[in-house]
């Protein structure tokens, strides 16, 4: 089951990750959220919440 939220405006999103590869050779994991709900991820990565934009859509924070 993928992990979703339903922000203020009712719209629900499901949480996708994406490795990327970056310039100096590292690679870096970014976690977005999207109305697609192909290829969503199950759960919340440790140590985020899910906080909200002005504009309603949902953004991942990290906590402390």
């Amino acid at each position: 089951m993928a992990f979703t939220h339903t922000n203020s405006k009712g719209q629900l999103y499901g949480l996708h990750r994406r490795d990327t590869d970056l310039g100096n050779g590292k690679s870096r994991t970014l976690y977005y959220f999207s109305r697609e709900m192909d290829g969503a991820i199950d759960e919340l990565p440790k140590g985020f919440e899910v906080t909200e934009a002005k504009t309603g859509l949902p953004l991942l924070r990290k906590i402390g």
